[in-house]
């Protein structure tokens, strides 16, 4: 990132990352919820015509809160997914830099890019993404197995051990590694484009969230078929539908079809545009602040 420095390493980025992204996962929420509930209906038979039909119900039902449904565990989660990106992402970075020049280079970032990537879906991604999916999932079917997150959590625990919190692992990490790898070099060929390659802009946060909103939008292409197995895997009746993986992967394409891949693309594209552009925006903002109290 144009914005990364090498001040940015270390203890400061966990920190700087855990704020970045609860911040940006507590504007952002709704549009998670309507994309995992768009994600979790049958194409077969849907019980919503599309994002706002799926808004409109849940607040019907629910009221507004129903919008925010598991969105606890989403915000302390999403603190915890970007501290382990950030924090990755920009001790990587300064490892790969050649020694030289203190430049990165293309292939190095999206090397950079796809451990943050990994690293961020082995440590909070999967287990945050298992209990928000059970929770939205739980509601949408009525079956008020879950009071909340916590619930939720202790419950997962109780019946199916650790590993129940690590369901859909292996397409978690593949879309997580992916997006990152995309995201990262995608953002700095576009803050480069939109910011005329003025170096006085790379700590804008009006440049560099525009170009993380673009970056974002761009990596959902390449992302939505892991992410739409990701969330069947973590849905409540996974274990009785599917064996793994690639068996839901198999029957989504022949119950469903080719499109059942890239169901919520849409609500996803919005969410994931809005969460990469806010934290590209409010990542060098806060590493400003807290640069001059550390």
């Amino acid at each position: 990132m144009a914005f990364v420095t090498k001040q940015d390493t270390g203890a400061k980025t966990v920190i700087k990352g855990f704020l970045t992204g609860g911040t940006q996962a507590a504007l952002t929420y709704p549009t998670e919820y309507v994309k995992t509930q768009l994600q979790l209906q049958s194409k077969a038979n849907p019980e919503f015509k599309g994002i706002m039909d799926c808004a409109s119900k849940t607040i019907q039902q629910h009221g507004i809160k129903g919008l925010y449904r598991g969105a606890g565990v989403r915000i302390v989660g999403a603190g915890f997914q970007q501290m382990f990106r950030w924090g990755a992402y920009t001790n990587l970075v300064n490892i790969a830099r050649d020694e030289k020049t203190g430049k990165l280079a293309p292939s190095m970032n999206v090397l950079c890019g796809l451990g943050a990537g990994i690293c961020e879906a082995v440590c909070a991604v999967t287990p945050v993404e298992t209990v928000k999916t059970r929770v939205t999932d739980d509601q949408r079917r009525g079956t008020g197995n879950y009071k909340g997150s916590a619930d939720a959590i202790v419950k997962i625990l109780k019946n199916e051990g650790p590993m129940g919190l690590y369901r859909g692992a292996f397409p978690t990490i593949l879309k997580q590694g992916t997006n990152q790898a995309v995201r990262m070099p995608l953002q700095v060929q576009i803050f480069t484009m939109i910011s005329m390659g003025d170096d006085t802009k790379k700590q804008n946060p009006f440049y560099n969230g525009a170009a993380g909103f673009l970056a974002g939008c761009g990596s959902v292409f390449l992302t939505q078929p892991q992410d739409c197995v990701k969330s069947r895997m973590q849905g409540e009746a996974a274990k009785e539908l599917y064996k793994g993986t690639v068996d839901c992967a198999k029957q989504m394409m022949k119950n469903e079809g080719p499109a059942s891949f890239f169901s919520g693309a849409i609500p996803r594209m919005v969410q994931v545009g809005m969460t990469s552009g806010i934290s590209f925006a409010l990542f060098p903002v806060i590493s400003q602040l807290l640069n001059t109290v550390m």
